[in-house]
């Protein structure tokens, strides 16, 4: 395992055992953050201030994670399964019910002395949505026997 590839997954082994600080120290100072259909962000405290906001709003582990490299060290992606329960509602999207989903999701990466210095995160948003916005199935209410 390359020195690149072991820094990515000890990125995503923070990430699935809720460890924000121990992914933060894994990130640059000046980090470079695209969020996935969003906007670009700058600097570890927005890091952290975004992570804050995720783990509000949502509770979030990861399979399937395959990591590629480049031969210089400076370049990674990573392909994933996101398995997620959306716990509050996010600002301007659906309302939150404890929604489960599945999807896939990807990111690449830019690395600089040891530590990630960008990431881009990429999923489909649509799938998403329309898995959290399923009408929630509950199990009908049977009749109650009555004492006789």
């Amino acid at each position: 395992m390359t020195d690149a590839e072991r820094l990515i997954r000890t990125y995503y082994d923070a990430f699935d055992r809720g460890d924000r600080d121990a992914m933060l120290a894994l990130l640059t100072d000046d980090v470079v953050h695209d969020i996935n259909q969003g906007s670009r962000e700058t600097g570890r405290d927005a890091f952290a201030a975004f992570m804050a906001r995720m783990d509000r709003c949502y509770r979030e582990r990861l399979s399937d994670i395959v990591v590629m490299t480049d031969s210089a060290g400076t370049r990674a992606s990573a392909e994933y399964v996101v398995h997620g329960t959306y716990l509050a509602t996010d600002e301007g999207l659906p309302k939150a019910r404890g929604q489960t989903y599945t999807l896939p999701g990807g990111a690449f990466f830019a690395l600089r002395d040891g530590r990630i210095a960008r990431v881009t995160n990429f999923y489909n948003l649509e799938d998403w949505l329309g898995q959290v916005a399923r009408p929630t199935v509950t199990a009908p209410t049977l009749p109650q026997p009555t004492p006789g």
